[in-house]
């Protein structure tokens, strides 16, 4: 029988790989003129790939979305169910951003449990967390050629290591619960989603106003 702290952990990692799933279908529909089979891929690379890379990191191999069906099956029919219903969430513009926030909060807890299952240390599984959320996401942006989210969204890996942090604060002092989970996770959703209301950005660069002037020549 399945104790509560995985069963705990199986409903958040395929809550999270459901809701990437979807954000990563909408993204493809709204970014590119995919067919259902491109879709689908791209649901399934946002929803699996930063459990993926997670697992490859910490020597867990094959990584759990090869070793249970359910991951796959979930992220392929998130992807087929936001294929077929696309007029549906056309409807809710706010959508692909509240899904990817959803899917970020869900995995920056799920990837730091297992990251500290595996017996790696508080900060390690931080970092870890951390990969798990914004990793899906990263991959999904490279697949349309687009600017990863992460590099150019100041809350998006900070949302994300502050819910990975409380997750590993809990777990390290042994009072981690259910409870301590859902605000973790909505500690990283609620910054997200500031970030997103507010415009709220961490400091970015910018290209020189002016280009540099050239260096003199030998006439001059």
């Amino acid at each position: 029988m399945a104790s509560p702290a995985s069963t705990l952990q199986l409903a958040l990692d395929l809550s999270g790989t459901f809701v990437f799933g979807l954000n990563g279908a909408l993204t493809a529909m709204e970014a590119e003129n995919l067919d259902v089979v491109g879709v689908v891929v791209l649901a399934v690379i946002t929803a699996l790939g930063g459990g993926i890379i997670r697992d490859v990191l910490i020597g867990s191999l094959p990584p759990a979305a090869f070793r249970d069906w359910r991951y796959l099956a979930v992220g392929g029919g998130a992807g087929i169910a936001a294929f077929f219903a696309r007029q549906l969430w056309v409807r809710l513009q706010r959508s692909i951003t509240l899904f990817d926030a959803a899917g970020l909060a869900l995995f920056c807890v799920t990837g730091t449990t297992t990251a500290f299952a595996a017996h790696l240390g508080p900060f390690q599984s931080v970092v870890l967390g951390t990969i798990t959320g914004v990793g899906g996401g990263t991959l999904r942006d490279v697949v349309i050629r687009k600017v990863p989210t992460v590099l150019s969204s100041g809350l998006y890996a900070i949302p994300a290591a502050c819910g990975a942090t409380l997750t590993a604060l809990a777990l390290n002092f042994h009072f981690y619960s259910t409870t301590i989970a859902i605000v973790a996770a909505a500690t990283c959703f609620s910054i997200r989603m500031a970030g997103v209301r507010f415009n709220l950005n961490a400091p970015i660069s910018h290209p020189r106003a002016t280009p540099l002037p050239a260096p003199p020549t030998k006439d001059q």
